[in-house]
Formats: structure tokens, sequence, C-alpha cells
């Protein structure tokens, strides 16, 4: 997929923090899905004492996790999310062109990018957002 470049950065697409779910390095699962669905979104980034990145956890990331886990259903739920999380996201900074950050998203085949700037998680650009202002503009 081909966007042709309209100038717009991801600041002005992404879902600030406080829309988006981001919980504690020692968030349990079960709390972290509980994130996810009253945001509506299937991702959940966990965060440090500063804000920055340490993982992002998706429903995907779950669902696998699910399949290849060999424990009891209840004794997942209680693991930490982070010890199930990506520790090493595909991150963008709110300075980046929207159309390279969707050609990215293709080309990783995800639907969310954590948005860091200068250590610390600033949003989220969500894909069908990112879609409506390219489509809008």
């Amino acid at each position: 997929m081909s966007i042709q470049n309209k100038n717009i950065l991801v600041s002005n697409v992404m879902l600030n923090t406080t829309v988006f779910p981001a919980v504690a390095e020692n968030t349990i699962v079960k709390v972290a899905l509980e994130q996810m669905d009253s945001f509506r979104l299937g991702v959940v980034c966990i965060v440090g004492s500063e804000d920055e990145l340490l993982g992002i956890l998706t429903d995907g990331d779950i669902r696998r996790k699910l399949l290849s886990v060999q424990k009891p259903l209840p004794a997942f739920f209680i693991d930490d999310a982070i010890n199930h999380a990506i520790t090493d996201p595909i991150t963008i900074s709110s300075n980046m062109d929207l159309s390279e950050a969707v050609e990215l998203m293709e080309v990783k085949q995800v639907w969310d990018l954590p948005v860091v700037d200068n250590g610390r998680l600033v949003g989220l650009l969500h894909l069908h957002e990112a879609l409506k202002r390219l489509l809008k503009d």
C-alpha cells in the first residue's frame, strides 16, 4: 500500500495516554485484560514509574500464550502481564509522518504502535484513527 504524503504528523492523530490502557509493570494479566476491555482496544501498554514503555500486550499475544502455556487458566490470569508481553515493541515518535507510520504498520502487520518521545510513552497510534485521518484529508 502506498499512501500519498499529506504532511500529517503522528502527534495530530495519536490517542493520548488518557484514552488507551496503560498499566504498571506489576499488573496481573486479569487486570490488564480488564483494562483492554474497558477501553475497547486490543492492546495494553505496560509502563514503568517514569512512564517509560516496558512492553505491550495484545489480545492476540494472550490468545497465542493461552494455546502454548501449559498451566491452569486461573494461574495464567494471576501472572504479571509483563511476563507475557512483547518487551521490545516497535515504536514510533510523535513527529513521524503519519503516512510512514501507516506503511510501517502494514509491513509489520500491526494495528497499534506505541508513540514514545524521549523514552516516555506519550500516545498510541491506532490504525483506524490513522486511516480515518488520511482518508479525510
